[in-house]
């Protein structure tokens, strides 16, 4: 199996790819992305299970659900034309500062 990092990269992409067709699914009633969102959200599962083997869980699920949220954010402005004020992109950017703190600063990360 590849690095615990590249499956957490699979796994955050996967669930961005399904959670980004949920609008366009219809309420599952379009094929395409209901298949996209049900195979986004199994692949990413399936590496999550594999990540949580050599990462805590917690900074697993703070790192995939941190950057889901900011990549289905921006891929909402191009997809969507959603465009985020100024309180959501702050959000995002404490999202971000999150992510980094528990990665550098943490004793959680076992580095």
């Amino acid at each position: 199996m590849p690095n615990a990092y590249i499956q957490l990269a699979i796994a955050i992409i996967a669930e961005v790819i399904g959670t980004s067709s949920l609008k366009a699914s219809d309420n599952f009633s379009n094929l395409i992305p209901t298949l996209l969102v049900f195979g986004g959200y199994g692949i990413s599962f399936y590496f999550l299970a594999n990540v949580v083997k050599e990462i805590p869980v917690g900074i697993t699920y703070a790192i995939w659900s941190g950057a889901g949220i900011v990549l289905v954010a921006l891929i909402s402005i191009v997809i969507y034309r959603q465009v985020p004020d100024f309180a959501a992109w702050l959000g995002m950017g404490l999202i971000i500062a999150g992510i980094v703190v528990m990665n550098v600063f943490s004793n959680m990360t076992g580095h």
